[in-house]
């Protein structure tokens, strides 16, 4: 039997990032951490090619994620997501410290970053795990009618930032982010994202900022246009639910991902027979304890495990939040 997976996490520095995740990353035994850095991500679990995560613990430590998908292919992932995705893991977990604003940004959908880069588009998620008071991130436009032409004007005289839409934030505020979806994070924000695996962005609007060298980022407001939903209404992007205590509460429910929250105090048994997906648990506050087959493995906040698709059912004891993803 596959036990509960745990593994390495990847740090990235960024410019808009800070050194939340430092300590972190050296509990999980990342590599290559220089602490005078900017670090805004850390990829807790990737199938990018060049970041494809290794694991941390048990018998198969130190095999990457692809080398045991090969292995245990059904067993550990699924079968209906093995055969769709083959050895590629579809999501792309990360933790983000937002010690600035992020560029604001667009992803392409499936068909159109498979006709440009023979890759899955980027529909993804945020749960804030923390923000700082008065913290607000940009989800789509205003104006929900906004046109196109209106679009290119604003580029063109640099005013894009009057037609975001900005919402000020709290932690356990949860936000849906489709493919072709304008925008942003900002300054004092800490997230967990969900995504499809792909590492596709099309930034087009930097707050006309500079690198270390005094250089502009590079911008890819072109190829943004035809990327750009402009159909989709703002408010659907934030998601509504309730806790409740040991129960899992859907927040997402998409084709690419299921992501639920747990308001864990005490124990509770999760029943995962009828899945036919690995589930991943995630600690965004707090601790836990996942027991697999008589087995143990801790969480701590950012921390994330990986329940194989064969598992019945797993048992989950502590006191925090927990987010659990799968695909249905």
């Amino acid at each position: 039997m596959l036990y509960q997976i745990k593994f390495i996490p990847r740090l990235k520095e960024r410019l808009w990032g800070g050194h939340e995740l430092l300590a972190k990353a050296k509990a999980g035994k990342a590599k290559k951490i220089d602490p005078t850095k900017p670090y805004g991500e850390s990829w807790e679990l990737s199938a990018v090619e060049g970041d494809i995560s290794v694991v941390a613990n048990g018998m198969l430590k130190r095999n990457n994620l692809e080398e045991i998908i090969e292995v245990y292919m059904g067993n550990l992932i699924g079968d209906k997501v093995y055969d769709k995705y083959g050895l590629t893991f579809p999501l792309l977990i990360k933790s983000l410290d937002c010690h600035d604003v992020l560029s604001v940004q667009v992803h392409p959908d499936d068909a159109l970053a498979a006709e440009r880069h023979d890759s899955y588009g980027k529909t993804e998620m945020w749960y804030v795990v923390a923000a700082d008071e008065g913290a607000a991130l940009y989800v789509g436009f205003k104006d929900s009618n906004i046109t196109r032409e209106e679009y290119i004007a604003a580029i063109a005289e640099d005013r894009l930032p009057e037609l975001l839409n900005r919402i000020e934030v709290k932690a356990g505020d949860t936000f849906f982010i489709p493919a072709g979806t304008v925008h942003a994070l900002g300054k004092g924000i800490q997230v967990l994202e969900i995504q499809q695996t792909s590492d596709i962005t099309y930034r087009i609007y930097d707050w006309n900022r500079t690198d270390d060298k005094g250089n502009p980022r590079e911008l890819h407001i072109a190829q943004a246009i035809d990327a750009i939903d402009f159909e989709r209404e703002s408010d659907d992007c934030i998601m509504k639910y309730e806790l409740q205590r040991n129960q899992s509460v859907k927040l997402v429910d998409c084709e690419y991902f299921t992501t639920n929250v747990i308001d864990l105090d005490g124990s509770m048994e999760r029943e995962l027979v009828e899945l036919d997906s690995f589930v991943l648990y995630i600690c965004t506050d707090g601790e836990a304890e996942i027991k697999l087959n008589g087995c143990n493995e801790h969480l701590d906040p950012y921390e994330l495990v990986m329940i194989p698709a064969e598992a019945d059912n797993v048992e989950i004891s502590g006191k925090g939040k927990l987010l659990e993803v799968y695909i249905k």
